[in-house]
């Protein structure tokens, strides 16, 4: 854990950022990511996404802060990233990607920084905007969004050495099998609630006959 968190680890993270090609190339094939701060970004992200759902100024939030359950959120936040990690890894394998399940969360999680200082900047000015200048609030956020998705899509690419066009088919393949995944879990859930109901109801029929 301590190797996975050490200093070294977080100079690279940064590194990728200003330098998103090599750094995924490095976190490959060096083994330079962690695992652990890709998680992490992932709980930051979330706490960012809340806070700025409660703090953001209410010119351009009118989102009832009561109604956030940042708890929730980070669960939702954190379900969503494995289901992208895996439903990305599933499709890579069938075409011969090279990215490991690691990799893959490195690549997703390491390319969240952009999106966390944005939104961070984002919510502290929106304390001050006026209604003339909320379009600076949202493309502050808007290009920390941008450069996110930007390394995710170098990320993909990089770990799993693809082209730009194989790339883009397998993140529109990952979206469907995200899609299929959420499908069958709904399946599996609703069958659950069936079997519990159907054993619920002859419970309850033994025990009015006894």
């Amino acid at each position: 854990m301590k190797k996975q968190l050490s200093k070294d680890k977080w100079k690279f993270m940064l590194y990728t950022i200003s330098h998103p090609a090599d750094g995924y190339y490095e976190i490959r094939h060096r083994e330079k990511g962690s695992v652990v701060i890709a998680l992490i970004l992932v709980v930051l992200f979330s706490v960012m996404w809340s806070i700025n759902r409660i703090s953001a100024g209410f010119i351009v939030n009118d989102i009832d802060p009561r109604e956030v359950n940042s708890f929730s959120e980070l669960i939702t936040v954190l379900l969503f990233f494995f289901l992208i990690c895996v439903s990305n890894w599933s499709v890579t394998c069938l075409m011969d990607g090279k990215g490991r399940i690691k990799d893959i969360i490195i690549a997703i999680g390491y390319s969240l920084p952009p999106a966390i200082v944005c939104i961070l900047i984002g919510t502290i000015f929106s304390q001050f905007v006026s209604e003339d200048e909320a379009a600076f609030y949202t493309m502050i956020c808007g290009i920390g969004i941008a450069y996110t998705l930007f390394m995710m899509l170098v990320g993909i690419m990089t770990v799993h050495n693809f082209t730009l066009g194989k790339t883009i088919i397998t993140i529109f393949l990952t979206i469907v099998a995200m899609l299929l995944i959420i499908f069958v879990l709904l399946l599996i859930v609703d069958l659950v609630n069936q079997v519990y109901s159907f054993l619920w109801s002859i419970y309850q029929e033994l025990m009015f006959r006894a």
